[in-house]
């Protein structure tokens, strides 16, 4: 699996369920989880009984990366590359299965500052908290997959690099971001229209991506390289 390939369903699943999640759970945020602390402003303001929620998903965050950092760094010393990226791919489709399978449960939730969206809502932090530990470890190949801020400034950097150039190594960082930024948009838009369609069995759409990204890592070793090392 190419870079570029991989690069796209990676950003599908971060844009689908970041834009799951906004609808689903009153604008909590499970992939761009420092856009929480903004909407906290805007709830503490406006008296929202789920500002508890949103400041609370940054140290569930952090926690969870925490765990997951420990995992592949444990698991770097026993496992081969990619058995270690599989796992770790089908840990966070587990996570997200689990965030829809609580979705389904709960819905319709009790209010904004109810403890089952709460419990729904730190599931699929959790998931995305896992993609983000792998991207700094595992995946140090890829640009990010959750959050569009420094992608979107990459492509905008690279396209003024290839205007004034025009060498095809220009060319081809720019490809890699345009791809980031699109995919990512579009799983956005995918997870909007599956989630108006289905509710939250619209997450099974990423699940089952996660799930091809865990079969490929095992079968062609698409990381490249243990995590752990120099650690």
């Amino acid at each position: 699996m190419n870079n570029n390939l991989k690069s796209a369903l990676l950003n599908s699943v971060g844009g689908g369920i970041d834009a799951i999640g906004y609808i689903a759970l009153f604008g909590f945020f499970t992939a761009h989880v420092t856009g929480n602390l903004v909407v906290a402003g805007a709830s503490w303001v406006e008296g929202d009984p789920g500002l508890w929620i949103k400041l609370l998903a940054i140290p569930v965050f952090i926690f969870t990366v925490f765990l997951c950092k420990l995992i592949i760094d444990r698991g770097a010393k026993v496992l081969q590359p990619n058995v270690l990226l599989s796992s770790i791919f089908l840990l966070e489709a587990l996570l997200l299965s689990l965030f829809m399978l609580a979705g389904l449960y709960f819905t319709p939730f009790e209010g904004a500052g109810a403890g089952d969206l709460a419990a729904t809502a730190f599931l699929g932090l959790a998931a995305l908290a896992v993609r983000n530990t792998s991207g700094k470890t595992l995946l140090k190949d890829v640009a990010p997959s959750t959050v569009m801020t420094g992608n979107a400034t990459s492509l905008g950097m690279e396209l003024a690099e290839f205007f004034s150039t025009g060498k095809e190594k220009d060319r081809k960082e720019l490809l890699k971001s345009f791809i980031n930024v699109l995919t990512f948009v579009l799983g956005a838009f995918v997870g909007t229209l599956l989630y108006v369609k289905l509710g939250f069995w619209s997450v099974a759409f990423f699940v089952f991506i996660d799930l091809v990204l865990a079969y490929f890592a095992y079968q062609y070793q698409i990381c490249p390289k243990p995590s752990g090392e120099g650690s």
